[in-house]
């Protein structure tokens, strides 16, 4: 009932137009400056701002000739195994003997020089005709640099420019350590690698599964940017782990887009 009063009261006495009007309160007031300010900002910072991309994609360390399997051309038993894993062999190295059931003896010998990176014959093992025997990593020496080659899904790939800082985190370095392998861009593949193509060129079926397993993926080649370190590469830190690495060291990448401004990265 008060409030019913109040309101005929008002509507008896119409003429109060000499009274003031308050159109806000000052925290309204304080509210809208607030929001103009902000939207300034925004707007400044579309225009003149920012924002950095990265793509993460897995990867391996290697020499970049590839890889080739050696399989047994008779059915035996492996009576000798003539080479070490992770050494270099020659083209025309004996790796493997094998004597058949009639008696005959089988050497297995590299296809070309390289670095013995699996070895699955063990003495006494009976193979199989085409069993693998071992796996060997095509390099012209020792001194080859290493180079990483990661397995970016095909729709991020077209995204990544030549050149494109890389920064790989090595499983044989811990980051918390020794920090990132630093790199860059060298190639991006056009075609998909399929499983059974990255297995034959890491000699490898396992790692051919591991890189395709989201799908038929882009080979992207990455150069490991030089130093005068213990591994012969740059690092996020001064000096990087104080051994070398080698070849068929699994790492993680994360590729550094360029920069854009957000209002275009909003409309791309």
């Amino acid at each position: 009932m008060q409030f019913r009063q109040q309101a005929l009261s008002k509507l008896q006495s119409p003429e109060e137009l000499d009274l003031p009007v308050r159109f806000a309160r000052p925290q309204g007031w304080l509210v809208l400056t607030v929001t103009v300010l902000v939207m300034i900002a925004a707007a400044v910072w579309a225009v003149t701002g920012t924002v950095s991309a990265t793509v993460s994609a897995p990867g391996i360390l290697t020499h970049g000739h590839g890889s080739y399997v050696l399989q047994s051309p008779v059915a035996g038993q492996v009576t000798e195994v003539l080479a070490e894993e992770g050494k270099q062999v020659t083209a025309g190295a004996p790796l493997v003997r094998i004597r058949t059931a009639q008696g005959t003896t089988t050497v297995v010998r590299a296809l070309a020089a390289g670095r013995l990176t699996n070895l699955v014959a063990t003495i006494g093992a009976v193979v199989t005709t085409g069993a693998d025997l071992a796996a060997v990593e095509r390099t012209t020496g020792t001194r080859d640099p290493l180079t990483a080659t990661l397995y970016v899904p095909a729709e991020n790939a077209a995204t990544l420019p030549v050149g494109a800082p890389v920064d790989l985190t090595v499983a044989a370095a811990p980051t918390q350590r020794f920090g990132v392998l630093r790199g860059h861009v060298a190639a991006v593949g056009r075609a998909a690698q399929s499983r059974q193509r990255i297995s034959a060129f890491l000699g490898s079926t396992q790692l051919g599964e591991q890189f395709s397993r989201a799908g038929q993926p882009i080979a992207v080649l990455v150069r490991l940017d030089p130093a005068r370190t213990a591994s012969g590469y740059a690092w996020s830190t001064s000096d990087g782990p104080p051994f070398a690495l080698d070849s068929m060291t699994q790492a993680t990448a994360a590729v550094h887009l360029a920069a854009q401004h957000p209002i275009d990265w909003l409309l791309s």
